[in-house]
C-alpha cells in the first residue's frame, strides 16, 4: 500500500511584474501586470507505506512547495494527489487526523504557557481520547526524556528542547505519516543524534511513514533508504542513496600512516595491477582510492605486505559532494568525466 502518491503534480503562482520608473509605478497602482512562475513542474512519484524518504533540493528548487501541498495547505494547480488515502486540499478535516507535521523554524506549541498545556490543547483539537491521550504522551515523554520540561513556557526552552516538544505534539495523535521539514536545523550534534534515533525506533515499532527534508546530508544518510532529489520544479532522482554513491562516488580512500620511511616506488610496486589511484603526501603517508567495485582489504593485505603501517583509516565517498556535484551539472544521470570535486 502507498502512503503518497503523486501524479503530474503541478503548482503556478501569479508574481507581479513590477515596471521601471516613475511612470511605471503609476501604471502599477491602476492595471497590474503578472509573470506565471511554475515553482512545481509536473511531478510524480510514490512512497510506500513505512518507508522513510528524503526529500533534498537547493533553495527554490520547489521542495516546501511540494510539502505544503502534501499537507493540503495549497491546493494544487494540477495533477492528482493522495497522502493516506486523502486528497489533502479536498478532505482536510479527516485527513489532518492521519498525519503529523513538524516544520524546523515554525512552532505548533502555545509560545506563553507550559508545554504540557500546550500538548492538551492538541489533544481536543485532534480529538484524541483522554486515556489514549495520556498512554501516548507517558510514553514519548519518557522516550524523548521531557519530564522535566513539561511545565516550562515554551519561551524557556532551547532549540533542542522545543524540538523534541514540537515532535511529541506532532505523534499525540499516533498519524500513520510525518511531514519533516528542516527538523534538525541549528541543533547540536547530540540532539540530531537523539532525534534520528528516536524516528528510526519510530518507524520501526510504529511502522511511520516519514518524508524528511533537509539540507543537512547526515539525515538523510542516517535516516533514509531512499532519496528523491528536485531541482527547479523537476525530479532530477529517485532511488537509493547507495546507488547515488556508486554511480556518483569516487570511490573508498585508504589512508596510510607508515611505521618507516616508504619511497613512492616501493608503493607503486605494491599497488600494481590493482584498480586504484595511488597519492603519495610524504615518505611517511600515503592515500589509495579504491573504486566502488573493487576490494578494500585486498588492497590493505597488498600494502601491509610489503611496509609496516603504523596507522589506517578509511574514508567513504562524501554525500555533500556527490549532490553539490549532481547539481553543479543539473543531471544525476551520469557523472562528469571529471567525477567528484
Amino acid at each position: 500500500m502507498n502512503a503518497i502518491e503523486v501524479d503530474k503534480l503541478r503548482k503556478t503562482f501569479k508574481v507581479q511584474r513590477n515596471r521601471e520608473g516613475l511612470k511605471g509605478a503609476m501604471l502599477d497602482l491602476f492595471k497590474r501586470e503578472y509573470n506565471e512562475v511554475m515553482a512545481v513542474k509536473d511531478i510524480s512519484f510514490t512512497i510506500p507505506q513505512g518507508e522513510i524518504c528524503g526529500y533534498i533540493g537547493e533553495n527554490g528548487a520547489g521542495k516546501s512547495t511540494t510539502i505544503k501541498m502534501l499537507t493540503g495547505i495549497l491546493v494544487p494547480t494540477s495533477g492528482h494527489l493522495k497522502v493516506g488515502g486523502y486528497v489533502p486540499y479536498a478532505e482536510r478535516e479527516k485527513f489532518v487526523q492521519h498525519i503529523g507535521v513538524v516544520f524546523g523554524q515554525r512552532s505548533q506549541l502555545w509560545w506563553d504557557i507550559g508545554v504540557i498545556e500546550s500538548f492538551r490543547l492538541l489533544r481536543k483539537v485532534y480529538r484524541v481520547g483522554e486515556q489514549d491521550f495520556k498512554r501516548r504522551l507517558d510514553e514519548l515523554v519518557e522516550r524523548l526524556e521531557l519530564q522535566d520540561l513539561l511545565n516550562r513556557p515554551v519561551r524557556k526552552l532551547s532549540l533542542g528542547q522545543r524540538m523534541r516538544c514540537e515532535l511529541v505534539a506532532s505523534l499525540l495523535h499516533q498519524p500513520s505519516i510525518l511531514f519533516l521539514d528542516e527538523p534538525t536545523i541549528g541543533l547540536d550534534i547530540v540532539v540530531k543524534s537523539e532525534i534520528r534515533e528516536f524516528l528510526l525506533q519510530l518507524n520501526k515499532e510504529h511502522g511511520t511513514t516519514i518524508l524528511l527534508t533537509t539540507h543537512d546530508l547526515q539525515d538523510i544518510e542516517a535516516l533514509c533508504s531512499r532519496v528523491v532529489m528536485l531541482d527547479d520544479g523537476n525530479i532530477i532522482y529517485d532511488g537509493s542513496l547507495d546507488h547515488l554513491k556508486m554511480t556518483w562516488g569516487k570511490g573508498r580512500e585508504v589512508k596510510f600512516q607508515f611505521a618507516e620511511q616508504v619511497s613512492e616506488e616501493k608503493l607503486s610496486i605494491l599497488t600494481a595491477g590493482l584498480p586504484v589511484v595511488l597519492e603519495v603526501q610524504s615518505e611517511y603517508e600515503a592515500s589509495v582510492i579504491v573504486p566502488q567495485d573493487a576490494n578494500v582489504s585486498d588492497v590493505i593485505a597488498r600494502v601491509a605486505s610489503g611496509v609496516s603501517i603504523s596507522d589506517l583509516s578509511i574514508e567513504e565517498t562524501n554525500t555533500d559532494d556527490i549532490v553539490r556535484e549532481i547539481y553543479r551539472t543539473g543531471n544525476a544521470d551520469q557523472p562528469s568525466k571529471q567525477g567528484v570535486s
